[in-house]
């Protein structure tokens, strides 16, 4: 297949480290961003930030506007603001996880037991899936207990590498932006749901991690689960 001209030109843009941070914020905000923001972000000018923020909007990264802050009215021009735009990249960002759904539900056929069906040995696995990272992630942590604040930072850190986009809404919940498992879970949501949910508890348990509770809170465009202390959907 001949490379896509835009995509490689789009993936050319992120190769710069300033940009790539900058599309990440702008992603996670969501909402529209000013360039006073996307420069504090990762501690550069505005005038500097600008220009990057340009190259993004260039190749489809970003969408521009102007918009008041608060919808207050102001003298003046309103400043500008970037949200995130439609061009996809065969990188993938959003980042997408196929490899670990498609390999979960090849162990639910090769693990498959009497008297169960696909469906409860594909959550079964995938819980099992989980444990085994969360289990590994602790073995890096050092020795001490894991309260709901320390287990909330570690959980969102494996997450992040795993694309799910976790966004700390407030102390006692983080919200996950995106769905790695798309746009396969959208064929068949009710069981790809129940199987990142039960790998994300499953991760919490291995973790351990009692006090965090993996709850299924689904949202358009979002990730179907939020991490939560109070064991309760936002």
């Amino acid at each position: 297949m001949t490379p896509d001209p835009e995509a490689l030109e789009a993936v050319a843009v992120l190769s710069d480290d300033l940009r790539r941070r900058m599309y990440a914020f702008i992603r996670r905000a969501g909402r529209p961003v000013t360039r006073d923001e996307a420069a504090e972000s990762v501690g550069i000018s505005r005038k500097l930030a600008a220009f990057h923020l340009d190259k993004l909007v260039s190749v489809g990264l970003l969408t521009a506007g102007y918009a008041q802050p608060g919808g207050l009215r102001r003298v003046g021009r309103a400043p500008k603001v970037y949200e995130p735009g439609g061009a996809q990249v065969q990188v993938s960002i959003p980042q997408r996880e196929h490899e670990l759904l498609a390999g979960i539900l090849l162990d639910a056929l090769r693990l498959q037991e009497p008297g169960e069906n696909g469906r409860e040995t594909s959550i079964r696995v995938a819980a099992g899936r989980g444990h085994d990272l969360g289990t590994a992630e602790r073995a890096d942590l050092k020795p001490g207990r894991l309260g709901a604040e320390r287990a909330l930072t570690y959980a969102g850190r494996m997450l992040e590498r795993h694309g799910f986009e976790p966004v700390r809404a407030t102390h006692t919940l983080v919200r996950l932006e995106n769905c790695p498992f798309h746009p396969l879970a959208a064929k068949d949501p009710d069981l790809v749901c129940a199987i990142n949910h039960a790998f994300l508890a499953g991760f919490l348990s291995g973790l351990g991690a009692p006090t965090v509770h993996a709850i299924l809170a689904p949202r358009p465009g979002s990730c179907c689960v939020e991490l939560s202390t109070t064991g309760t959907a936002s």
